[in-house]
């Protein structure tokens, strides 16, 4: 067990290492000029008068012109040793930026992952135990809707269509939860229910085939046999083993809704880490988008190392090597 997890730590941080060196190099050979954004946002949007010695000098003072191992290993020992650097147009500590900014985006996701498990868990129940029945046909067609529309879609026409039909918006912009609980849940209920119904989707059809495969298995016949009840046969013997592939979809969209934050947040202004990487990436601010996008990565990692780890409490026989 102690080997598998300090195998699966070190491939982490493999596979971080090998993030920050795509996210350095694209971004670094991205189109645009970051040195002239700078220098047009400086000059109040005028690009007219730009001379190349300013531009130089911007690109000296932001370290551009060192070469680029050094600024890459520059920046790596800055987020080893918690220094992610300063934004290149807000002069702002990336660091504070992102503690003031992630909760939002932590409620977003929990909330819409709290959505779809609620949603989609026992709808593939229900499918699987109604199988073939009207019951089974709707909330299929339901959840084959969900995959089939984009979240910023969804989210998008319920903006519309409550504007133009009903003459009625969710509430935009954001109040902390302790500034105001109700108006906090209020605020993410529709970006969450936005967000959870594509991830309740996917969870659904996915326990409605794993519980079917379950339910025909022998174990579960011996079961009915015996005269058990069927809540205690679905409960007790299906659903634990049913439950397996279903966490591994779980960890899965719980890392797509991070991305999925983004366009959430941008619709709704939401002031989150999505947000905010989007408009670095806008804006080609370096340190924003390296260092969010290397915590986005270093976090889909543990989800996946969590996941597996809990194969091992939902069935027993499960082995780490």
């Amino acid at each position: 067990m102690r080997q598998y997890i300090l195998r699966r730590i070190l491939f982490g941080i493999l596979t971080a290492v090998l993030v920050s060196l795509l996210v350095f190099f694209l971004m670094r050979i991205a189109p645009g000029d970051v040195a002239l954004m700078i220098a047009i946002e400086q000059s109040g949007g005028e690009a007219s008068g730009i001379t190349d010695e300013q531009l130089e000098n911007i690109r000296q003072s932001l370290g551009l012109n060192d070469p680029i191992h050094e600024q890459y290993l520059s920046w790596m020992g800055g987020v080893l040793t918690g220094d992610w650097g300063e934004s290149m147009f807000t002069n702002r500590s990336v660091f504070e930026e992102f503690k003031s900014k992630f909760p939002v985006t932590l409620e977003l996701v929990l909330l819409s992952q709290l959505v779809a498990v609620l949603l989609g868990i026992p709808a593939g129940i229900l499918m699987a135990l109604k199988q073939d029945t009207k019951l089974d046909y709707v909330i299929r067609l339901v959840s084959l809707a969900g995959l089939s529309m984009p979240s910023f879609w969804s989210a998008t026409l319920l903006l519309l269509g409550g504007a133009y039909y009903l003459n009625w918006n969710p509430r935009l912009g954001y109040v902390g939860f302790f500034d105001g609980p109700w108006d906090n849940l209020n605020q993410f209920l529709w970006p969450s229910l936005m967000l959870g119904y594509i991830s309740a989707a996917t969870k659904a059809r996915m326990m409605r085939s794993t519980m079917l495969e379950v339910l025909r298995q022998d174990y579960i016949r011996t079961a009915q046999a015996k005269g058990l009840a069927a809540f205690v046969v679905t409960s007790r013997h299906a659903l634990k083993n049913a439950f397996i592939p279903v966490v591994t979809i779980i960890g899965i969209t719980t890392a797509l809704a991070l991305g999925g934050s983004v366009v959430m947040e941008r619709i709704f202004t939401l002031p989150g880490i999505g947000n905010y990487i989007l408009n670095g990436m806008l804006t080609r601010d370096f340190p924003v988008v390296q260092s969010v996008v290397l915590i986005f990565a270093a976090g889909v990692i543990l989800v996946n190392l969590l996941v597996d780890l809990s194969y091992g409490w939902l069935d027993p026989r499960v082995r780490f090597q």
